[in-house]
């Protein structure tokens, strides 16, 4: 798939094989064998060329713009989020009813409640909330 795109756009651009050949420093044998398929570029050379070709790298392998990775990107990270809490709360009423039924004492049970919730601001504070 990549070969075709490379080719499209390289038309579209009106860039000839040995002009995209002499901007990358490779041979216009080289991009001959990307565009029929016998070889690919490497991953710096694909950055290069979809630089050249004004795209971005999505675009050189899948063909087309992919917008909808920011919107599923933005939905998801918002779940992640409300997860986040849910699950901090989750977890700190967890510790203090294991701790009381361990101990049988409300104190111990507020005890490690406090704890989670030390563990969890520690860990935000060094990692970032999402």
């Amino acid at each position: 798939m990549i070969e075709k795109n490379i080719k499209k756009f390289r038309e579209q651009k009106n860039i000839s094989q040995s002009e995209l050949a002499e901007n990358l420093n490779v041979t216009r044998q080289a991009v001959s064998n990307w565009e029929t398929g016998k070889t690919q570029p490497d991953i710096d050379t694909l950055h290069k060329i979809a630089d050249m070709l004004e795209i971005s790298i999505d675009e050189l392998i899948y063909g087309n713009k992919r917008t909808n990775n920011v919107v599923h990107n933005h939905i998801h990270n918002t779940n992640v989020t409300e997860n986040v809490g849910r699950g901090v709360g989750f977890g700190a009423v967890l510790a203090m009813i294991i701790s009381y039924v361990r101990w049988q004492s409300i104190g111990w049970a507020v005890l490690h409640g406090i704890f989670n919730w030390g563990y969890i601001i520690y860990y935000i504070i060094k990692y970032g909330w999402s």
